[in-house]
């Protein structure tokens, strides 16, 4: 397997003392995405956790040690901001937390 050209970004961008943003987003067949993400250059927020949890209610967590697998995989676009819920850092960790 090749290695992920993401991941050193992501994780730089996760360990930098930015400040972190908390999102949530549901669809209509019962999935929902959260994501913790940090502001990068031109303003823009970048997933650096995500949690996906499917219709079944199985949850898998993407993150830079974890970018992808056969599921689904860590966004690799800026977060359309518009588009999501923010959420509390406490209800994203509660999830993250309960995905693991």
């Amino acid at each position: 397997m090749l290695p992920d050209l993401r991941q050193p970004l992501v994780r730089q961008l996760a360990e930098s003392d930015a400040p972190r943003r908390y999102w949530h987003l549901g669809d209509d067949d019962g999935r929902a995405w959260l994501f913790e993400s940090v502001e990068g250059d031109g303003a823009e927020q970048w997933a650096i956790r995500q949690v996906l949890v499917g219709a079944d209610r199985a949850a898998r967590r993407y993150w830079w040690r974890h970018l992808q697998d056969e599921h689904g995989f860590l966004t690799d676009q800026p977060l359309e901001v518009w588009e999501l819920t923010e959420i509390t850092e406490q209800a994203f960790e509660a999830v993250w937390e309960a995905s693991g």
